[in-house]
C-alpha cells in the first residue's frame, strides 16, 4: 500500500483553485495538471507499506498532538525548482510554525516504525502541475504564456481555514491520475482521533 500523511483543505479553497487551474489549464495544456478533487496539504509522505503495518502507523499517529488548531492562508503560485526551468507549479500555503511542528511531530512518531524522516526542509504547497523531463517539458511558448498569465493574475487568494485534525490516506496510482482513500482521522489539537 502507498500511504501518506495529510490535511485536508477547505471547499470554498478547493473551488477556488480548481477555477484557477481551469482556466490555467487551456493556457499550458501540455502539462501534467494536478486533479484538485484530491487536493491535500501533505505533512508526509511514506511511500509502500505492507498492508499489516498500517496498523502500527495508526497508533503511532494517534499520540501526535499539538496545543492548538492550525489557521491556513492559501495564497500566491510558484514554480519548483524555478521559473526558467520548471518542474512542478504550486499554491502557496501560509501558516505559523505549528504547522511545521506538527510535519516534525508525525515525522518523529513514525521514526520508530523505520519510517525516515524527511531530509528536504518542510515546505507546505499544493501541487497544481507538473512538468516532465526537459524533453517532454511544454514549449517555451505555452511555458511562456502561462508565465504571463500568472504574472497578470497578481497576488492570487484561495481563501483560508483552520485544521484540528489530519488524516492518514492511501494513494492507488490509476491511468487517470492518483486516487485517494482515507484510511484514519487524527485530531491533533483536542478531543480523540477517529
Amino acid at each position: 500500500m502507498r500511504v501518506f500523511v495529510a490535511l485536508d483543505i477547505p471547499e470554498p479553497v478547493r473551488a477556488a483553485i480548481g477555477a484557477l487551474v481551469d482556466g490555467l489549464r487551456a493556457v499550458c495544456p501540455d502539462a501534467r495538471w494536478a486533479g484538485t478533487r484530491g487536493a491535500h496539504v501533505t505533512l508526509k509522505f511514506i511511500g509502500e507499506v505492507p498492508p499489516e503495518a498500517i496498523e502500527s502507523i495508526q497508533t503511532s499517529l494517534s499520540r501526535v498532538h499539538i496545543p492548538d488548531f492550525i489557521e491556513l492562508k492559501f495564497r500566491g503560485l510558484g514554480f519548483f525548482p524555478n521559473e526558467r526551468r520548471p518542474r512542478v507549479l504550486w499554491a502557496g500555503i501560509e501558516a505559523g510554525a505549528d504547522l511545521g511542528g506538527l510535519a516534525a511531530a508525525v515525522e518523529t512518531a513514525l521514526e520508530p516504525l523505520g519510517i525516515s524522516k524527511e531530509q528536504r526542509i518542510f515546505s507546505p504547497h499544493l501541487t497544481l502541475a507538473r512538468f516532465e523531463t526537459a524533453r517532454q517539458r511544454p514549449g517555451a511558448s505555452a511555458l511562456d504564456r502561462l508565465r504571463e498569465t500568472i504574472s497578470r493574475a497578481g497576488a492570487v487568494e484561495f481563501g483560508s481555514g483552520a485544521a484540528s485534525q489530519f488524516h492518514l490516506y492511501q494513494s492507488a496510482l490509476k491511468r487517470g491520475g492518483s486516487e485517494y482513500t482515507r484510511l484514519a482521522t487524527f485530531r491533533f489539537a483536542g478531543g480523540e482521533s477517529q
